[in-house]
């Protein structure tokens, strides 16, 4: 009989389960081996019971061990790669390996998915994820998303059924590595947290937080490097934070964009507040289908969204670029006591075609080059809603090809989840707690430099 087996057992003798070590919530790792065929006994066990169950001790594997949790039970992964794409269906459940850098679910480039969240309330926390075809986290309450059935025009969710989201996530501590298109993707969820997680080699974006509204999700304290893009919002609007992150040696930092290939248009309302954002030009790193070199944050098409005290140097096209998606306008965005050195241009603000955006303004910010030239007297916030936004050109540098993502170089140690194999299952609000921006801070050029690959300058 495993550990969990008799956990259970006890639990039904009316109180035993206190008496055995290692049976409540982030105990002990037990000795028992299960085999193949591990399966939890069914409808025995009491209500408000929560074990953990370890793999491989208590299951094969980590699909066997989400498979048979129930809500409020911690999954505790010891150290070891695992060759498979683990789904969780049971809300309430926390994924955590023992150690982040130990416990690695390898795709072997021949899955689509890494992890695939399915349910509200689920934590995944302190593991290594990598080579997979498309996403090495994926949070998604889209059916279609979960079956890896990508829309027509390449995005998830593009007929006429309504959005449903999937309410309440965390990832944290994940290292996310050589994957295909997203490292964690969150898409079609809200009231959630990704938080001191590492995201390199990703053939798309490190970390994307797509199609939400309002989100209620907060991005913090994650590195994103040698990515194509560090992070993406693709129609991420209402209460959509990205904050004290370090986006350093991506071909592009960070996008904030609407695109019709996702539903909810357009993108509005994000905040993004005290982030290093810097040397973005890494040879390094794969090429994104749309291209995009030397940028520090670009905004397509996104409109309302609010950019405070970021750090944004050395990306050798432009720190800060606005322009239109399609017949989408930006319009009032504002950026606001930046600071901005080594820049190709600090802001750059271009409409080659004829679609414009209206309100966008300047306050407060220390640069030193606009497109147009005066933009920060001429279009100082505050500003009419209805003030046209100023068009200009200026010459980019000539982007290198890019690399395979598989042949990014890989990661370094990163930081652990504290007391991992002793913590108890994570408990997730329902919302989680948003960000004061006006407590954060200006970020220095050190901000998370340990465990970096690209340090700046």
């Amino acid at each position: 009989m495993t550990r969990l087996a008799l956990c259970l057992t006890a639990a039904l003798l009316g109180g035993a389960l206190a008496l055995l070590d290692g049976c409540s919530s982030g105990g002990a790792h037990g000795n028992g081996s299960s085999g193949k065929g591990y399966s939890a006994p069914e409808g025995k066990r009491p209500s408000g019971t929560h074990v953990t169950i370890h793999v491989p001790a208590d299951a094969p594997t980590i699909s066997d061990a989400v498979s048979v949790a129930h809500p409020g039970d911690l999954v505790l992964v010891s150290p070891g790669t695992y060759h498979e794409s683990v789904r969780i269906d049971t809300a309430r459940v926390t994924l955590r390996g023992a150690s982040r850098q130990k416990v690695v679910i390898d795709g072997r480039l021949q899955q689509a998915n890494g992890v695939v969240v399915a349910a509200p309330g689920v934590a995944v926390e302190n593991l290594t994820v990598e080579n997979n075809t498309q996403n090495g986290v994926l949070v998604t309450g889209s059916a279609r998303a979960v079956a890896g059935l990508p829309g027509q025009s390449g995005g998830y969710d593009t007929g006429d059924e309504p959005v449903t989201f999937l309410k309440s996530f965390l990832v944290s501590y994940v290292t996310a590595t050589h994957n295909g298109l997203y490292g964690i993707y969150a898409f079609s969820a809200q009231n959630g947290v990704i938080e001191y997680s590492y995201a390199s080699g990703g053939a798309d974006s490190g970390i994307y937080v797509g199609q939400c509204k309002p989100c209620q999700v907060v991005v913090r304290d994650n590195v994103a490097e040698l990515n194509a893009v560090g992070y993406e919002g693709t129609n991420a609007s209402g209460d959509m934070y990205v904050v004290g992150n370090r986006f350093v040696g991506n071909r592009v930092g960070l996008t904030t964009n609407s695109d019709h290939q996702e539903k909810l248009l357009p993108q509005r309302g994000a905040v993004v507040a005290g982030n290093l954002i810097a040397d973005n030009q890494q040879p390094g790193t794969p090429e994104q289908a749309d291209g995009g070199w030397g940028i520090g944050i670009g905004v397509d098409g996104g409109s309302g969204n609010r950019f405070v005290r970021n750090r944004i140097a050395g990306n050798s096209d432009a720190g800060f670029v606005i322009t239109a998606t399609a017949d989408l306008p930006p319009n009032g965005n504002q950026i606001t006591d930046n600071t901005f050195t080594g820049n190709g241009v600090d802001v750059g603000w271009t409409f080659p075609n004829s679609t414009h955006g209206q309100g966008n303004c300047l306050r407060g910010n220390t640069q030193h080059t606009t497109v147009p030239a005066r933009i920060a007297t001429t279009a100082s916030c505050p500003l009419p809603s209805e003030s046209a936004t100023p068009s200009g050109t200026w010459k980019a540098p000539t982007a290198p090809a890019g690399i395979p993502f598989t042949d990014v170089a890989a990661p370094g140690p990163q930081p652990q989840f504290p007391n991992a194999t002793t913590a108890g299952a994570t408990a997730l609000p329902a919302v989680p707690v948003l960000p004061t921006t006006a407590d954060v801070p200006l970020p220095p050029l050190s901000l998370l430099a340990t465990g970096a690959r690209v340090q700046v300058g």
